[in-house]
């Protein structure tokens, strides 16, 4: 699109952006005058009024005249709503110009900027569309000045060049891209940081690689304004994105350039030994959902946290995600406090290997983490443990009334005490209560008792083509029902949200699109599921698990009740507040009135993006969050967000989140998966390395808890941060 000062454009909603994802796109409104065209990415063609900047007095000739200001008064900027970015002119000299002969006209033009070997190499033509394309983004920026005057002061450079990546974003500038690389010059699509510098620079060069001819037209690019109030050098901007990463995140230790999140639980409540692992080995921020646990819960993993951070002199900072409108499932009645000791066995039922069990003193914590034993038993008996020794046999009766025992094999020095590693050859179940005994010659003897094994986690499991019966239900907990009286397996759902909006033939997913169905009939208290899509052996739907319903019209409201109650918490005691399934303007107004109410200027904010709406008005949401002073950074929950826009736009979908976030100089946070096998199963999949390395591409990358996360974390931290001494191909002797 080739466009010159006056060109209007707008920012509408839903417009395709590339293949299925939509994005935010700009689009031709009122053009007059001689005019040449430049093509949309939306497929459209927009003008630039050229005999108002750089008029021509023949097919490709420029005349050195600027714009004079008679010129420029006929536009001026109309105020911009909350959903849409636009503008029109500010007289109505043909308010009756019917819209088909103003498309007509685009079908004009002096110069058409699609591939044309007379032009190409040529200065003066690239140099005419440099003009163009640079005056499109700085009209982009006036007319939407009654926008950036509500931003902030800190964001207010980052605003307007956000605005600049958007308008330079929909041109379609593959034909200039070729021709400037041509010349060895600038790459567009890599100046989504500092957008009007660059093209500024790449103008002059042009101008000063061109003959004398070419130099005539030297006061056109004089001629773009200049911005007064804020610097949007590339050094400035640059180091924008710096400061809002370190104000939001905390400044980085050891010359690193990429932060670590870890999602804690109660595993990490007064866990000394866990959470000074995990900071030692690369952990510069803690997650805390807000879905999950209590004030009393949240507070014991905070002050645990600030407390090995201060003792080892390395900040963390804690991020708290409020639980939000999410559908889940309901909470299943917790099962007997039992757990069970395997033994790997062979194809033939063979003991391979005993179990290893951790035995430890009553809230003594974890083992150490290079160990990771199958079971963890605690046991109240102090003089039980102090008289224990490598090599006794520890003796009990199971759940069953089985004799099993236990080999101890090693003793090691823990935090809090001292654990011992032992080994089970036999299938045992353990249950709170069992009593332990060790005899031994000339030894009186010893006895222990198991306490606080956690209850068995309930589920029901799904298989392709069972029915689910979701029924509405305010209890809390409900009694696992693994089948209704159709036959079908039964879970509840306490939102009503689920049972207002859906209609048969819609698709729903279940725990991050594990399991997938379709909804086949519905009721004000019930909806009944097929299931489509689940594991060969059916796989497992627990307590508290996300339903996701991709093409439903759920209206869901922002911030729940819980949420601002759990918002009077999050402040007093945490960095950053993360904002779940944000979805319009409408969501963030609300959070900043509230935020407003309890004076929280300094709480970080950070936007989750996981729903193809919260994708799609991106910019909107950014724009309306910078009127704030608060520290601001996006997370792309990459877990929802492929449930509900699909796994295969998902790729192309972070893209354009972090090109639009680095246009707006915000820290992004990568997150969902990350080394997911290596966090549970001690060994990383080929994909999730690579997936971890263009994480340097953000700010930070956040990982979920697991049984070897503290090993996951330090291979994060050696892959992120680790300035690895780049591999190079040698090209050995072709000599015989």
């Amino acid at each position: 699109m080739m466009l010159g000062a006056v060109s209007v454009c707008s920012i509408t909603e839903q417009t395709s952006l590339v293949n299925h994802v939509k994005f935010p796109d700009l689009t031709p409104v009122i053009l007059y005058g001689n005019s040449t065209s430049f093509p949309c990415k939306s497929g459209t063609e927009v003008q630039a009024c050229r005999n108002h900047i750089l008029p021509y007095s023949g097919r490709g000739k420029l005349i050195p005249r600027a714009a004079g200001h008679d010129d420029a008064k006929k536009w001026s900027v109309s105020h911009s709503s909350d959903d849409q970015l636009f503008v029109r002119p500010g007289n109505d000299e043909h308010p009756e110009e019917p819209k088909k002969e103003r498309s007509a006209t685009l079908m004009h033009s002096d110069i058409h900027l699609q591939p044309n070997t007379e032009n190409h190499g040529n200065l003066e033509t690239i140099l005419d569309k440099m003009n163009a394309i640079h005056l499109h983004v700085l009209a982009m920026e006036r007319w939407n000045a009654a926008r950036l005057k509500m931003c902030h002061r800190r964001y207010l450079a980052s605003a307007t060049n956000l605005l600049h990546y958007l308008a330079l974003k929909n041109l379609d500038t593959e034909q200039i891209k070729e021709e400037l690389s041509f010349l060895g010059l600038l790459n567009i699509e890599t100046v989504n940081t500092h957008v009007v510098s660059s093209l500024s620079i790449c103008n002059k060069m042009l101008i000063s690689s061109g003959s004398d001819s070419v130099l005539g037209v030297e006061k056109s690019s004089e001629d773009f304004p200049a911005h007064q109030n804020m610097d949007l050098g590339m050094t400035s901007l640059v180091q924008k994105a710096f400061n809002n990463r370190d104000l939001l995140l905390g400044k980085l230790q050891s010359q690193k350039m990429t932060h670590i999140m870890v999602t804690v639980g109660e595993e990490a409540a007064e866990n000394n030994a866990h959470v000074t692992d995990l900071i030692n080995s690369g952990t510069t921020s803690f997650r805390i959902n807000c879905a999950h646990g209590n004030p009393e819960l949240w507070s014991m993993i905070i002050s645990t946290v600030r407390r090995c951070s201060h003792l080892l002199e390395k900040p963390c900072r804690i991020l708290m995600d409020l639980a939000g409108p999410k559908l889940r499932t309901g909470r299943l009645k917790d099962g007997p406090c039992v757990v069970k000791i395997s033994p790997k066995r062979n194809a033939f039922g063979g003991v391979i290997s005993g179990a290893q069990v951790w035995l430890t003193l009553q809230g003594a914590g974890p083992p150490p983490a290079h160990l990771s034993p199958d079971v963890v038993l605690q046991v109240d008996g102090p003089e039980f443990f102090n008289k224990l020794e490598v090599d006794d046999s520890v003796k009990f009766y199971d759940a069953r009334g089985q004799r099993r025992s236990l080999k101890i094999l090693s003793k090691y020095h823990v935090f809090s005490g001292a654990g011992f590693m032992a080994e089970c050859s036999k299938t045992a179940y353990v249950e709170s209560g069992t009593s332990l005994y060790v005899k031994a010659k000339g030894r009186k003897s010893l006895v222990g008792f198991v306490v606080d094994v956690p209850p068995a986690s309930q589920y029901v499991r799904l298989r392709v083509g069972d029915l689910l019966v979701i029924s509405r239900d305010s209890s809390d907990e409900q009694e696992l029902s693994p089948c209704s009286a159709i036959g079908a397996h039964k879970i509840t759902c306490p939102s009503g949200y689920l049972f207002d909006s859906v209609k048969p033939g819609d698709p729903i997913a279940f725990d991050d699109g594990k399991i997938w169905g379709v909804i086949k009939g519905t009721s004000i208290s019930e909806v009944v599921v097929t299931i489509t899509h689940a594991g060969p052996k059916g796989t497992k739907l627990g307590s508290e698990k996300s339903i996701n319903i991709p093409k439903s019209d759920i209206r869901y409201e922002g911030l729940t009740s819980k949420d601002l109650m759990d918002l009077n918490f999050v402040a007093a005691h945490a960095d950053m507040v993360g904002i779940s399934f944000i979805r319009d303007v409408g969501d963030i107004v609300v959070l900043y009135q509230e935020l407003g109410k309890r004076n929280f200027l300094k709480l970080g904010i950070v936007l989750k993006i996981e729903t193809e709406g919260g994708f799609e008005k991106l910019p909107l949401l950014i724009l309306e969050a910078m009127k704030s002073p608060n520290p601001l950074g996006v997370m792309i929950a990459r877990g929802d967000l492929a449930v509900e826009c699909g796994w295969e736009k998902l790729g192309v979908i972070q893209e354009e989140i972090m090109s639009i976030c680095s246009a707006a100089h915000l820290p992004v946070i990568l997150a969902t998966q990350v080394l997911e096998s290596l966090v549970k199963n001690g060994v990383p999949s080929r994909a999730e390395i690579t997936d971890a390395f263009n994480g340097r591409r953000t700010s930070c990358v956040m990982m979920n808890k697991g049984k070897h996360i503290v090993k996951a974390v330090s291979s994060l931290d050696t892959i992120l941060n680790t300035q690895h001494s780049k591999p190079k191909a040698e090209l050995k002797s072709l000599y015989f």
